[in-house]
């Protein structure tokens, strides 16, 4: 098998407590199948995502992050979608003069009750990155900590 065969895009899912990470929790429960490839981390707010936890995801192996919150005007914290629009938008350019594909960074606003969508969000992210190909930002390893961890550095 070749190795373009065998990859697997890594995806880090970070979700608003309140709203996109019930969502997912509701897909999970409602046993509605999506790609096993992301890993979620809960948040208090999408607001709240620092962009260097984004640089850092990336930075790490991971080949695309996936931030989604609450729909704007639905934040429990009243205005914490809106400020990481503004967020999202900056660290967006940001990677672009990284040299890193703007489609690895995706934002979306999920509710509780929308399983389905956060269903579609993830398979059509993981989709987008297995065109785009592995995230070569630093020298294309896959899994920069399983490397470092066989060269003891």
């Amino acid at each position: 098998m070749t190795q373009d065969s065998e990859w697997e895009p890594r995806l880090l899912g970070l979700l608003c407590k309140w709203c996109s990470y019930a969502g997912a929790d509701l897909a999970g429960t409602g046993r509605k199948k999506y790609p096993a490839n992301i890993r979620i981390i809960k948040v208090p707010c999408s607001g709240r995502i620092d962009p260097l936890l984004i640089v850092k995801a990336l930075r790490l192996g991971f080949d695309g992050v996936l931030v989604s919150g609450c729909h704007p005007g639905d934040c429990h914290y009243q205005t914490g979608n809106y400020r990481a629009r503004r967020r999202l938008a900056i660290t967006r350019k940001f990677l672009e003069g990284m040299g890193v594909d703007p489609r690895r960074l995706r934002a979306t606003w999920v509710s509780a009750s929308e399983s389905g969508k956060f269903v579609e969000v993830v398979s059509d992210l993981v989709k987008d990155l297995k065109e785009i190909g592995p995230n070569e930002l630093f020298g294309g390893k896959k899994q920069p900590d399983a490397e470092k961890a066989k060269t003891g550095s």
